[in-house]
């Protein structure tokens, strides 16, 4: 938690308190948005179409419904009794009266009887007479105050209490359509009305007037054959024909009400996604010219068919709604900082494109009611997060890229700080453990020098030594470490490794030497004599990485191999060499120009190491027996150590190979000399 901590502090500094402000407050627009789009202007009607099509995909395909018949009211009805509204309660009266001997479970009415009629008496006569239990539809001017007056209320009181007593009672017919006119929940069911027509014809528990979730519309398997039966009221008033329809009416529970024209029509989520050649019942449009609409009557069909079903929807559950939007904006988010190229990033979107498309319409199969889960805000969430991860990637890569350029320009090759600038990733921002090539350097009495001439003098040469110096180094492709007084600390194979690093650091080594030679020759005139530049060179494992803290950040390189350069460089004083090199480095540099020097315990340390020195002038195969020369002395011979004097004493010259011999005389038990 505090490493997040801490690199959460970097980044937004990095970004800038306003940047980061902007980018946080655009994350949680991201999930707001993905959450409560259902809640959103406009956004809600964007849900709507995208759960009425998938309502649409996923629900069943059915053959005609056995168990609910529709007796309707048609427009060649009203024709016929050259009324229109309120309708004929004569006809109704008759196909009541045929209705109750023909069996049916019970009978629902959706039409209000809320006005006088000179049939009036007609019909009450035929409600007493009723022996099939019946339910009349009931509305108030509270609930439906659009549609309902308080004198047809009252009217409509009055006349339910007229036939009272009998197999007649009041059923709610209150419908409540979204705000865009389409019926895809059970409506509220106030307990001030009665229960609504479905549930009071099915005797259905009164816990059932809290549901409030999809009503499970159903389509027909086959156009031809709707999903509800209809037959017009005139048959069943008609006595020479309404006993013939026995057989359609006999055990199952039968809705009457109009389906005509422009009245009482609902959409639903079928209406703009069914086939258009049938509207939601499958019946041909040339014969049913609603657009798609469905009329009141089916609504309670369908709320009917689903009631008997049993296919109660169950809610989402607030948790995993919020988990979903959450998932959104993380891929979202994950997406603009995954780095991948853009076609790795197209099939990722496109993967989670199908997985928040599926998982709607995976929910809504298993019985889930869907009104409520986002899938629009999801692709308006994800798209937000996706920009303002994007936005914010853009600027810290441009703040990595002004690192870069600032802080190591002077101290990369060109090379590699134009990689980091095109892969600021691969310019580690901690530390970890690489396998390096190390070269330090040191001006022999340079501290003594420093209190012989004036300051301004000592700044003047210092800054033209390491300016001579850092050349070389990134003339080698070398990355510089640090400066130390006088001397310099580089390293190669990080932050970008190359094969022939060895050659490199090795080239760099014998170069720095020469650059200090030429820094001694061209001294100013008045300017005591300058000491030589001495080497050390060694390859091991080192943690590199940017280290400081949060003040002061320094890319370097830190252990061992770091030291033991340094005391390599420092033993070249004793050995009488310039440029000294460790067993390590001679193994893995590739550089065939070495002579062995034996055997030696640094200063400050406890194991012995092989020491080598270059001769890039020798002739190889002189190097050859050199080397066989010196193996079989280390190793105790009598005459390899004879030959060494020998040849020591020919090259008066060669201060190294006489200190050579004099260790081999003078070493400890084990084959190694101990350094001061």
């Amino acid at each position: 938690m505090n490493a997040f901590s801490t690199r959460l502090s970097q980044t937004t500094r990095s970004l800038g308190w306003l940047r980061s402000g902007a980018t946080g407050m655009l994350l949680i627009a991201s999930l707001l948005f993905a959450r409560y789009s259902w809640e959103i202007p406009l956004a809600v009607t964007a849900e709507r179409s995208l759960y009425d099509l998938r309502a649409v995909a996923t629900a069943p395909r059915v053959a005609q419904d056995p168990r609910i018949v529709l007796v309707t009211y048609t427009d060649e009805t009203l024709a016929a009794t050259a009324k229109r509204s309120p309708l004929d309660r004569a006809i109704l009266a008759k196909a009541l009266t045929a209705l109750d001997g023909m069996g049916a479970k019970s009978i629902g009415i959706d039409i209000l009887i809320d006005q006088a009629q000179p049939e009036d008496q007609q019909l009450i006569d035929a409600f007493r007479a009723m022996k099939t239990p019946t339910y009349l539809a009931f509305a108030s001017h509270n609930t439906n105050n659009a549609n309902m007056r308080d004198w047809q209320e009252q009217f409509l009181s009055n006349f339910q209490r007229s036939i009272a007593g009998g197999a007649v009672h009041p059923a709610s017919v209150f419908f409540l359509p979204d705000l865009d006119g389409t019926m895809r929940s059970w409506p509220e069911q106030p307990r001030s009305l009665p229960p609504l027509l479905s549930n009071a014809m099915t005797g259905a528990p009164e816990s059932l007037r809290n549901y409030n979730r999809a009503i499970a519309y159903r389509l027909a398997q086959d156009a031809s054959r709707p999903v509800f039966t209809k037959l017009p009221i005139d048959l069943l008033a008609n006595p020479d024909v309404a006993m013939a329809l026995k057989d359609q009416i006999a055990g199952r529970y039968v809705l009457i009400g109009g389906d005509i024209i422009d009245t009482d029509q609902f959409a639903t989520p079928m209406t703009w996604y069914i086939d258009k050649a049938t509207d939601s019942n499958g019946v041909p449009l040339e014969d049913r010219p609603r657009n798609g609409q469905t009329i009141g009557l089916e609504v309670h069909a369908h709320m009917l068919a689903q009631l008997l079903d049993g296919r109660w929807k169950q809610a989402m559950p607030d948790t995993a709604i919020w988990a979903c939007a959450l998932l959104v904006v993380l891929a979202g988010a994950l997406t603009a900082l995954s780095g991948l190229p853009v076609w790795g990033v197209a099939l990722f979107v496109l993967a989670q494109g199908a997985l928040f498309a599926s998982l709607p319409v995976g929910a809504e199969m298993i019985g889930l009611d869907t009104q409520t889960l986002p899938q629009f805000g999801w692709g308006v969430g994800w798209v937000i997060a996706f920009l303002a991860a994007g936005s914010a990637a853009r600027a810290l890569s441009g703040e990595q890229r002004r690192f870069a350029q600032s802080a190591l320009g002077k101290y990369l090759p060109r090379d590699i700080a134009a990689e980091i600038l095109r892969n600021p990733d691969s310019l580690s921002l901690t530390g970890e453990k690489r396998p390096i090539y190390v070269v330090f350097t040191d001006l022999e009495g340079f501290t003594k020098l420093s209190h012989a001439i004036e300051p301004e003098m000592v700044a003047t040469l210092l800054n033209r030594y390491l300016d001579m110096l850092s050349d070389v180094v990134l003339g080698q492709g070398g990355t510089i470490d640090k400066f130390v007084g006088d001397a310099v600390v580089a390293f190669w194979g990080a932050p970008i490794a190359r094969e022939d690093d060895g050659a490199r650091a090795v080239a760099a080594a014998l170069a720095m030497h020469e650059a200090g030679e030429r820094f001694r020759a061209e001294a100013p005139e008045g300017v005591p004599a300058i000491g030589k530049t001495r080497v050390g060179i060694h390859y091991g494992e080192a943690i590199v990485g940017n280290f400081g803290g949060e003040g002061r950040i320094q890319y370097t390189a830190l252990g061992d191999a770091m030291n033991t350069a340094a005391r390599l460089e420092s033993a070249n004083k004793q050995t009488k060499t310039n440029v000294l090199a460790s067993g390590e480095l001679v193994a893995r540099a590739g550089v065939p120009i070495f002579r062995p020097l034996g055997r030696v315990v640094l200063r400050g340390r406890a194991t012995p190491i092989s020491i080598w020195e270059p001769v890039p002038n020798l002739l190889a195969e002189k190097r050859t027996a050199f080397a066989h020369k010196v193996d079989a002395a280390v190793r105790g011979d009598a005459t390899a150590r004879a030959d060494l004097e020998r040849d020591s004493i020919n090259h008066p010259d060669d201060a190294p190979l006489r200190n050579l011999v004099y260790r081999l005389e003078h070493e400890a038990e084990g084959g190694y000399f101990v350094l001061d």
